[in-house]
């Protein structure tokens, strides 16, 4: 994963270049080429795992349950203050409520199955790449926002500003190992939830400020470096939890659970924001739904901070 982040600063400044003289759609269609040339290289240099491949039945009433479930619980969630959303709201919940009466049914033929979440340690695990996934792209979606509407940046220098992120995150992945050994999980995993917060804190105070380039780029790579530092010691703690034959669903439990973590808390959180926005009745107050956005990031990294602590401090054997 180290050498994955080392594209990161690359692409947020090459996103910001498009978006100037492009429209917002050309940055998906940049993304065929590198993902047909990823399924290449996928196909002649991954090793060939399929004497490892036990056939498992695919869990279609458990897909019909959780898909619509979480996409009412994110239209929900952004028309919470609608009919419609509540209702979509309440719907999620009941289906959640038929997924998880299934599941526990079918054991460890459901689509996710729940026991693994009876080990504190994957609970742990799967609560902080929830978090962590959901500060992430929350992040990144509220930066663009403030940087463009509130301090009248262009789009293609909020790619520039934006750098500092990726270069964090591309200084802590490299030294992961060296680190987790030293430290143990839990220290380092809070030590980098509390460096993100740091971060999203000092975001809050340049809002009131005022922008400040310095000061960015420094809440920003402590934001990356912090958030690089929990991603890789969590997921670990939590394959580590679990027998070896378990691994599969249990990649397939964080996955889902981390995926759903993104969107959900970045809805929540632009919800918010809009909510702020249509109550702003003068201009300056624009930097007041800016503070009380980036304030309630800050919660969301505290909530991250104590989910850190609930993790093993220690890989078995180490």
């Amino acid at each position: 994963m180290g050498a994955e982040s080392a594209g990161d600063p690359g692409v947020v400044s090459s996103a910001g270049a498009i978006l100037s003289v492009a429209s917002w759609r050309w940055i998906f269609l940049l993304n065929l080429p590198f993902g047909l040339l990823a399924l290449v290289l996928a196909v002649l240099f991954l090793p060939d795992d399929r004497a490892e491949v036990r056939p498992r039945s695919l869990d279609m009433t458990g897909q019909v349950l959780l898909a619509p479930a979480l996409i009412f619980l994110l239209y929900g969630t952004d028309h919470a203050g609608q009919l419609l959303g509540q209702i979509s709201l309440c719907s999620a919940l009941l289906l959640f409520a038929a997924y998880f009466r299934w599941a526990q049914r079918k054991g460890d033929s459901a689509l996710i199955d729940l026991r693994l979440f009876h080990t504190p340690a994957f609970s742990a695990a799967g609560m902080t790449m929830f978090l962590l996934n959901g500060v992430t792209f929350a992040g990144q979606m509220l930066l663009p926002v403030w940087l463009i509407h509130a301090c009248g940046v262009s789009s293609d220098r909020t790619g520039l500003f934006m750098l500092p992120l990726g270069l964090g995150m591309m200084c802590t992945y490299p030294l992961m190992g060296h680190l987790t050994d030293r430290f143990g999980i839990r220290r380092l995993t809070s030590c980098g939830a509390l460096c993100a917060c740091v971060g999203s804190l000092l975001l809050a105070v340049l809002a009131y400020t005022g922008l400040n380039v310095g000061i960015l780029s420094i809440a920003l790579f402590l934001r990356g470096a912090g958030i690089g530092a929990v991603g890789i010691p969590a997921m670990s703690a939590g394959y580590a939890s679990v027998a070896r034959s378990d691994i599969p669903m249990a990649t397939t439990a964080l996955n889902i659970v981390q995926r759903i973590g993104g969107p959900t808390i970045t809805t929540f959180c632009a919800t918010f924001l809009g909510w702020r926005f249509s109550a702003v009745v003068v201009s300056h107050s624009v930097s007041t739904v800016f503070i009380e956005t980036f304030g309630l990031l800050c919660a969301i990294h505290g909530l991250l901070l104590l989910a850190t602590l609930w993790l093993p401090s220690r890989l078995p054997g180490k």
